[in-house]
């Protein structure tokens, strides 16, 4: 019987023969965003410069929205060699490694710059390495976005104004105890479904990033959106270990050096994109309110227990020296 991961694969390798004439190496690359995503064009970024430095030796191929199957898929694949390279978010690894929950707790850093610091430091460098013990190479980090909440109850200035709102969450326990501890009622539900749920009032908001509010017109069903940044959340694009081992020094160092510039071009398309993206949502008749550094620390500071439970899930060690990076990084 063939599963749909196993068809999906099969068309990707077959795609694959087409271009091997004319490269010595193709890295096929699976990813869950749309094309219109900064991520996907982060990639193709990252093709042009893995193409171009090698002399067109490699051969990058990009497969979004999931053609490869979904995300825990797509690293099962990479991991047993079928698949080179995925990009998933960082916090689908906690599931062999509950260290990588620490990444995406609430509020856990004070802003998007401290959290780069940290990601790109010696503390996300060892994050980084620990996914060797699965038989992969962590290549860096890439922005999934920060979170924000959208709903139609009531404008959210305070964690009390959460009270009682029926909001949709990702399947990600921190999550979903982060809303808890807030007051809302957090209703995990498929991404597909959500717009719908807004619609007919099953639920009445959802909380992510920018980019996603507006590529997926939440807008248009939500009269609320508050910058409340809750959660910072990354892809980490993960190569075989095997494949990794197989390409010379010098493509090694391609394929890092194309991801850190990969990175920064994604960087500047957001910074260059957020502003736009929340013109268009006022601009559709939401009201935005831009929370303050002392309304979004009450947040913060009210969801500290959440922090502290995962600690003991994390490990003490991994947890505490992400704290302790995160502290140096703001200058604590």
């Amino acid at each position: 019987m063939f599963t749909k991961t196993t068809i999906a694969l099969s068309v990707v390798l077959s795609a694959g023969l087409a271009f091997t004439a004319s490269a010595e190496t193709v890295i096929k690359v699976g990813h869950g965003a749309a094309e219109a995503f900064h991520m996907h064009r982060a990639m193709q970024k990252f093709e042009e410069l893995v193409e171009a430095g090698s002399d067109g030796e490699i051969d990058v191929q990009l497969f979004p929205s999931s053609q490869m199957g979904p995300d825990r898929e797509m690293i099962e694949g990479v991991q047993t060699g079928v698949l080179e390279m995925a990009v998933p978010p960082s916090s689908f690894f906690a599931g062999w490694d509950p260290a990588f929950a620490v990444v995406e707790l609430p509020y856990m850093y004070p802003s998007k710059d401290v959290a780069w610091d940290v990601l790109q430091g010696e503390a996300g460098d060892s994050m980084l390495s620990r996914v060797e013990q699965q038989g992969l190479k962590g290549l860096g980090w890439l922005e999934l976005g920060v979170r924000n909440v959208t709903n139609n109850v009531r404008p959210i200035e305070t964690p009390e104004d959460l009270e009682g709102v029926k909001l949709r969450t990702m399947k990600v326990p921190a999550h979903v105890a982060t809303f808890e501890t807030l007051g809302a009622n957090p209703t995990p539900m498929n991404f597909g479904e959500v717009y719908s749920a807004l619609q007919q009032g099953v639920i009445d908001g959802q909380e992510n990033p920018l980019a996603i509010i507006t590529s997926q017109r939440f807008y248009e069903v939500q009269k609320y959106l508050t910058t409340t940044g809750h959660v910072f959340a990354v892809y980490m694009p993960v190569m075989s270990q095997f494949f990794w081992d197989s390409l010379s020094d010098e493509h090694k160092e391609l394929v890092m050096s194309s991801m850190a510039e990969a990175r920064d071009y994604q960087a500047e398309l957001i910074a260059s994109e957020d502003a736009a993206q929340l013109e268009e949502i006022r601009n559709a008749g939401v009201e935005v309110l831009e929370l303050t550094s002392e309304q979004r620390q009450a947040f913060a500071d009210k969801t500290e227990e959440v922090r502290l439970q995962y600690r003991d899930e994390v490990g003490a060690e991994a947890y505490d020296a992400w704290v302790a990076a995160v502290a140096a990084a703001s200058g604590n």
